[in-house]
C-alpha cells in the first residue's frame, strides 16, 4: 500500500510510471482511451432518456466490483424497470435515489472513485476529476496487486495518485481522465495478453 503522505520523490516516480504507460500505448489504444468517457457519456444520455447527470450517476453507483459490460447492463435494466437490481444494497439504494431525482453529488462519495467516475462520465472534458481504480493504482506503482488491499478508500492516498495523474496529464498535454483511460486500456490489454488481470 502506498504511503498516505508520499514523498516528492515517490510522487515523481508514480507520475513517471503513468507517462511511461501512456508512451507504451498504441495509437489505437490512445484513440479508444480518449473516446472512452465520451462513449460512456453518450450511453448515460441514452439510458436516462436525455439526462446525462442521472445516467452517469446510476452508472457510477452500480460500478463497484463490476465489469464495464455488467455495469452497463445493470444501469440500462435499472432505467428500463424503474428499480435497480443485481448489486449490493448500498449501490442499489444510491442508484434508486438518483433515478428518483436526487442529485448524484448528494449520494455518491465525490472525492473517491465512484464520485469521480460520475463526474468524468457526466462531463468527459472535466479537467479535475480522476478515476483511481485498482488498475490506475497498479499503473502508478508499476506492480499488479491482484487481490491485495490498495487502501484507496483513504482520501489522502486516493488524492496522491489523482494528483500524479493530473501532473502526468499536464506533461502530456491532455485531460486527466483521458490519460487515465488511455493508460487503463493499455494496461488491461497488456495484462490480458500476459494472462493476468
Amino acid at each position: 500500500m502506498i504511503p498516505v503522505k508520499s514523498t516528492e520523490e515517490q510522487r515523481d516516480d508514480y507520475t513517471r510510471a503513468i507517462t511511461e504507460k501512456w508512451d507504451e500505448a498504441t495509437s489505437d489504444q490512445k484513440r479508444r482511451g480518449r473516446d472512452w468517457y465520451i462513449t460512456a457519456h453518450e450511453l448515460a444520455v441514452e439510458i436516462s432518456g436525455g439526462d446525462a447527470k442521472k445516467g452517469a450517476g446510476v452508472l457510477a453507483a452500480l460500478s463497484a466490483n463490476k465489469s464495464w459490460s455488467e455495469n452497463c447492463r445493470l444501469a440500462r435494466k435499472a432505467f428500463t424497470e424503474g428499480i435497480a437490481r443485481g448489486h449490493v444494497r448500498d449501490a442499489l439504494t444510491k442508484a434508486d435515489r438518483i433515478m428518483q431525482g436526487t442529485d448524484p453529488a448528494e449520494v455518491l462519495p465525490m472525492k473517491l472513485k465512484t464520485g469521480c467516475f460520475y463526474l468524468c462520465i457526466a462531463d468527459p472534458e472535466n479537467t479535475e476529476s480522476v478515476v483511481i481504480d485498482r488498475h490506475a493504482h497498479d499503473i502508478a506503482v508499476r506492480q499488479t496487486y491482484g487481490q491485495r488491499e490498495r487502501g484507496l478508500g483513504a482520501f489522502q492516498r486516493y488524492n496522491v495518485l489523482a494528483d500524479c495523474y493530473r501532473t502526468a496529464a499536464r506533461q502530456i498535454g491532455e485531460v486527466p481522465s483521458k490519460v487515465q483511460a488511455v493508460t487503463w486500456v493499455a494496461h488491461i490489454e497488456r495484462s490480458h495478453t500476459a494472462g493476468a488481470v
